[in-house]
């Protein structure tokens, strides 16, 4: 079980005044969807060091551009990251990660593996196993028990209830068909 990844404790550090009360509920939402993502398809550390760009700042729009419109605000993050630790090559992948990790359907043949494990590993939690994508229910169930919900969905519901009195047409302008 990935327990300590150094970039996206790093990461979520630099980011921890924006999240506020709730780093922990987002903290454990990233180990979640990272160990889903590596049991469904564990790979080499440059493979890793990539997932924990991408599960640091998937969602990380919602806090620090306070939107819930924020896959836009989350992709610019992890691009000027990248940018700026002289790893702009990984910008389509990790970009892509992060835009279709909310997609309902499976991503058209020919999409970056990484980019479809991505998504199904975020619906693994979302779901809160519901989809497991073939994962076996105890190993979903371990995961989830290392890293507690700490308010995480809680606060989803929340943000969509808000959103929803606002944008009653758009209450969920992240989700991608």
């Amino acid at each position: 079980m990935l327990i300590a990844l150094p970039t996206l404790d790093a990461l979520l550090a630099a980011h921890a005044t924006s999240l506020g009360g709730d780093a922990t509920a987002y903290r454990h939402h990233a180990y979640r969807v990272a160990n889903f993502y590596w049991l469904l398809a564990p790979g080499d550390a440059l493979a890793l060091e990539k997932l924990s760009i991408a599960v640091a700042f998937h969602d990380l729009g919602i806090w620090t551009a306070g939107t819930f419109d924020y896959l836009p605000p989350s992709r610019q993050l992890a691009r000027a990251h990248l940018h700026a630790t002289g790893h702009a090559d990984w910008c389509d992948e990790v970009d892509a990660m992060i835009d279709a990790h909310h997609r309902i359907r499976e991503l058209p043949p020919g999409t970056r593996a990484s980019v479809e494990v991505f998504r199904r590993a975020d619906w693994i939690d979302v779901s809160r196993g519901v989809r497991r994508f073939g994962l076996p229910r105890d190993a979903v169930r371990e995961v989830i028990s290392a890293f507690p919900n700490a308010g995480f969905h809680r606060r989803l519901a929340m943000l969509t209830l808000q959103r929803l009195r606002r944008h009653p047409l758009d209450p969920l302008p992240m989700m991608r068909w």
